[in-house]
C-alpha cells in the first residue's frame, strides 16, 4: 500500500521501526533529527540458480512480477522518497527547467523535402507536446494540408511515440504505425489523405512497412508478442479485410528482420540480420505478387546489405574485412559469385553506409574516430570528401526522397554548432545552408571551447575524450566535471548540439564523453575490443578517461559526476563497482545491470539476440567472464558514490526489475551514508523516458538539478 505523506513527515525513530508495510517494503531509521525517512527496504525472497558450477542468489527476483501490487508500492515508495530527497532542489528545478526552454525556438518548421508532388515538412507549434507533419503541393506557396498532427493522435493518452511514417507514391495514402505505452509496441494505420479519415485497415506489433509501387499493397514486418524480435513479415492489400499474407518468418532468434524500398524505387528488400550476420531477399517493387529472392544466403560473422542504381544492385559487405567494402552486382543474378569490388576493404576507415542516387552515391566513413562523407560521381568515377571544420561533430544524412537529382542533403552538429542542414550540389561541389537552429536566449557559441584530447588505457591504447568548456576556463583540477559514455553495439557517441547541456557548462562545468572501447568510433576493431570476452576494456577504458581528466587539471574527482544510459547504465554500473573512490556520484539510467539473470533468460526481449554482443553464459568460458563484470553480481560491503537510478515501468529494453533490483541490493549491502535514489517513471513511457517534449524537459531539469548539487553548485 502506498503511504503518499510519509516522506514529509518526522516521527521518531521508534515509530519508524515499527511501521512495517505489507506492500513488500519496510521504513526504517537510527536517526529521529533527520528530517527524511529512511529511503525503503525490500523485502528478500531469495531464489537460487544452479549453473555452470556456481550458485546465484537472486534477493529480489520477486520484483519482476509486474503485476504484484507490492512491486508498485516499492516503487512508488522509492518514487516517494526520492521526492523528499530531491524536495529542497525544486526551486532550481523549475529554474533550470525555464532557462533550458528558453534556449527552445517552440514555434519552428523543418527544412521542406519533395517527395513526387508535393513538398513536406514538420512543424512545431508553442505549448504542443508534439510535431505536426504538413506538406504543400508543387510549391511551398500553396496552401498547407495537415497529414498527421501527432497532438491529435495523443489526445486522452499519457505517452505518444510515432513509428513508421509512409506516403504512398501516388501521395494519396499514409501507412503510419504509433506506440502509446512505451513498450515500443506499433499499431499500423493507414489514412486517406484525400479525405483525412481513417481506413479500417489494422496490424498489431508492427515494426517496418513499405509500400509497393501500385499505391494498394502495403508490406510490412511484426515482431513476436514475448521476445520482441521482429520476425515475421506479411503482404496486405489496402482496404480488404481478412487475414494477411505471411511471406517469411525468420526462425533464427538471433535474428531481426526489416523492410523497405529503395531510393529508385526498383526493388522492396527484406534484411534479416543479426548482431554479426546477415542477409537480404528483394522482388522488384511494381511486382508486389512475385515471388521474394535471396540474393546471397547467409554465412556466419559476414553482413551485407544492398541498394540499388540501374542495371546493378550496389552491396556494402564485409566479406574481406572488418571495415566493409563495397561492390557492384547485375541485378540479373546478383550472388556473390558475380561481385566485382568498387571500393576495397580499409584497415583504417570504416564504411558506414551508402546512399544511391541516379548519377551519384553517398559514402558514410569514420576515420580517426570522426564522421566523414564522401561523394562519388557513379559515371566518372570521381570522388570528393566534404570538409568540416571542427575537432568533433556528427554528420548525418537529411531526408533525400529524390532518386534522379545533383542535390544531396546532409545535417551538420557539434558541440557548439546547433543542428544544420545543408544542401550540397554534387555536380558543382557547392554547399549552401539552409537553415541552421536558432537557439533564443542569448547563446553565443564563442564563449566556448572544444578540445579533443586523449587518454591511454591500460593497455596502452589511445582513448579519444571530448571535451567542452567556458573559454579561458581556469584549468587547475579543483572544478566540476561531468563526464559520460557508451561503449557498446559498435554505435560511436558522435558529438551532436544540446543546447541543455550549457546549464551545466555556463556554470563553470567541464563536460566530456569518453569514446571507449565497444563503441563504433574507430571502426569493427574498437567494437570488436570492447565485446564478448573483451568487454571489460570498454570499463577500464572508462577510468582511464575519468582518471586522465582529473589528472590533467579538468575537474576534480571530488566533483566528478559521471552518466550512462541503457547499455551505458551496465558501464556505470561496472566502473562503480571496480572504482567507487573515483567518482563523487553517478546518474545510472535505464541500466543494464543485472546482466547474469537477463542473459540466462531467453524469454525477455533482446536477450537471444545479444549473445553475439555479450556472450552466453550457459557456455562456461562465457559465464566465467561476464560474472566478474556483471554489476550486480559485484556489489560489495564498501562504500559507493552517491547514485540517482532511473528507469520506465513500461520499458520494454531494460526491463524496470533490473534498475529495481540493483538499488534493492545496493542499499542493503553498501556500507556508507551517500545518497541513493531510484525514480521509476511510472505512467506509460519508454527507453527514452517521457515522449512529449516539455514532459521530458521536465525530466532533464530534474537530472541537471541532480548533477549540480551533486558538485557543489547551488543555483
Amino acid at each position: 500500500m502506498k503511504k503518499p505523506a510519509l516522506p514529509y513527515l518526522r516521527m521518531s525513530s521508534l515509530v519508524l521501526a515499527s511501521l512495517i508495510l505489507s506492500s513488500g517494503y519496510a521504513i526504517v531509521t537510527d536517526d529521529s533529527s533527520s528530517s527524511l525517512p529512511a529511503p525503503p527496504v525490500a523485502k528478500k525472497i531469495p531464489k537460487t540458480t544452479e549453473i555452470n558450477g556456481h550458485t546465484l542468489v537472486d534477493n529480489y527476483y520477486w520484483l519482476r512480477e509486474k503485476k504484484n501490487p507490492d512491486v508498485k508500492a516499492y516503487l512508488e515508495a522509492e518514487n516517494a522518497y526520492t521526492d523528499a530527497v530531491m524536495k529542497p532542489t525544486e526551486a532550481l528545478q523549475k529554474k533550470l527547467y525555464d532557462e533550458m526552454l528558453s534556449r527552445i525556438k517552440e514555434t519552428d518548421v523543418e527544412v521542406p523535402y519533395k517527395d513526387g508532388g508535393y513538398f513536406y515538412y514538420t512543424r512545431t507549434e508553442a505549448g504542443k507536446q508534439y510535431a505536426i507533419r504538413c506538406r504543400k503541393k508543387g510549391s511551398m506557396d500553396a496552401s498547407e494540408e495537415i497529414v498527421l498532427d501527432v497532438n491529435e493522435l495523443a489526445k486522452g493518452q499519457k505517452f505518444m511515440s510515432l513509428g513508421a511514417y509512409n506516403v504512398s507514391d501516388d501521395g494519396n495514402l499514409l501507412a503510419y504505425t504509433t506506440d502509446n505505452t512505451g513498450f515500443r509496441q506499433f499499431t499500423l494505420a493507414v489514412k486517406d489523405l484525400r479525405t483525412g479519415k481513417l481506413l479500417p485497415d489494422h496490424a498489431e506489433r508492427v515494426d517496418s512497412v513499405a509500400w509497393a509501387n501500385d499505391n494498394k499493397t502495403i508490406f510490412y514486418t511484426t515482431e513476436d508478442a514475448v521476445s520482441k524480435r521482429s520476425n515475421q513479415f506479411y503482404r496486405h492489400n489496402v482496404g480488404t479485410a481478412g487475414p494477411d499474407t505471411l511471406l517469411y518468418e525468420e526462425k533464427d532468434e538471433r535474428f531481426d528482420i526489416g523492410t523497405g524500398k529503395t531510393r529508385s524505387k526498383a526493388y522492396l528488400l527484406l534484411i534479416s540480420g543479426s548482431h554479426t550476420t546477415s542477409e537480404a531477399r528483394y522482388i522488384p517493387a511494381d511486382q508486389p505478387m512475385a515471388e521474394w529472392k535471396l540474393m546471397e544466403p547467409r554465412k556466419q560473422d559476414v553482413e551485407y546489405y544492398p541498394d540499388h542504381n540501374g542495371n546493378f544492385f550496389y552491396i556494402r559487405v564485409n566479406d574481406t574485412g572488418r571495415n566493409f567494402r563495397l561492390v557492384k552486382v547485375p541485378v540479373s543474378d546478383p550472388g556473390s559469385k558475380n561481385w566485382q569490388e568498387v571500393v576495397p576493404h580499409r584497415a583504417d576507415v570504416m564504411l558506414d553506409d551508402t546512399d544511391f542516387f541516379k548519377n551519384y552515391y553517398i559514402s558514410y566513413e569514420r576515420e580517426k574516430g570522426l564522421p566523414q562523407i564522401r561523394v562519388t560521381n557513379l559515371q566518372s568515377g570521381e570522388s570528393r570528401r566534404l570538409e568540416f571544420p571542427e575537432p568533433a561533430y556528427v554528420d548525418y544524412p537529411y531526408l533525400n526522397r529524390e532518386y534522379d537529382t545533383a542535390k544531396f542533403r546532409y545535417g551538420y552538429q557539434s558541440f557548439i554548432t546547433p543542428q544544420s542542414v545543408f544542401e550540397y550540389d554534387m555536380a558543382s561541389g557547392s554547399t549552401t545552408l539552409l537553415k541552421q537552429k536558432e537557439v533564443p536566449g542569448g547563446y553565443d557559441r564563442t564563449r566556448y571551447q572544444v578540445e579533443r584530447i586523449f587518454a591511454t588505457a591500460s593497455d596502452g591504447v589511445k582513448i579519444p575524450i571530448t571535451v567542452v568548456h567556458l573559454k579561458g576556463a581556469k584549468l587547475d583540477g579543483k572544478g566540476p566535471l561531468y563526464l559520460t559514455g557508451y561503449g557498446s553495439y559498435g554505435y560511436p557517441y558522435d558529438i551532436s548540439f544540446n543546447s541543455n547541456l550549457f546549464s551545466m557548462v555556463d556554470r563553470g562545468v567541464v563536460a566530456a564523453v569518453a569514446h571507449i572501447r565497444g563503441g563504433g568510433e574507430m571502426g569493427k576493431a574498437w567494437h570488436d575490443n570492447g565485446r564478448m570476452m573483451h568487454k571489460k576494456n570498454t570499463f577500464t577504458d572508462f577510468i582511464s578517461s575519468a582518471e586522465y581528466l582529473a589528472a590533467q587539471g579538468y575537474g576534480s574527482k571530488d566533483r566528478l559526476v559521471i552518466e550512462g544510459r541503457s547499455a551505458g547504465g551496465l558501464l556505470m554500473g561496472a566502473v562503480l563497482n571496480m572504482r567507487p573512490d573515483l567518482f563523487h556520484a553517478a546518474l545510472v539510467g535505464v541500466p543494464f545491470v543485472d546482466v547474469m539473470n537477463t542473459m540466462l533468460d531467453e524469454s525477455l526481449p533482446l536477450t537471444v539476440s545479444e549473445f553475439e554482443e555479450w556472450g552466453n553464459p550457459k557456455q562456461k568460458p562465457a559465464f566465467d567472464y561476464m560474472i566478474t563484470y556483471s554489476p550486480y553480481d559485484n556489489i560489495e560491503p564498501k562504500s559507493y558514490p552517491n547514485m540517482l537510478v532511473r528507469t520506465s515501468f513500461n520499458d520494454s529494453q531494460v526491463m524496470y526489475w533490473e534498475p529495481a533490483k540493483y538499488v534493492a541490493k545496493m542499499r542493503a549491502i553498501r556500507t556508507d551514508h551517500n545518497t541513493m535514489i531510484l525514480k521509476t517513471n511510472m505512467n506509460p513511457a519508454g527507453h527514452g523516458g517521457a515522449s512529449g517534449r516539455y514532459d521530458r524537459l521536465h525530466e532533464t531539469a530534474f537530472d541537471y538539478t541532480y548533477f549540480l548539487i551533486q558538485m557543489g553548485i547551488q543555483n
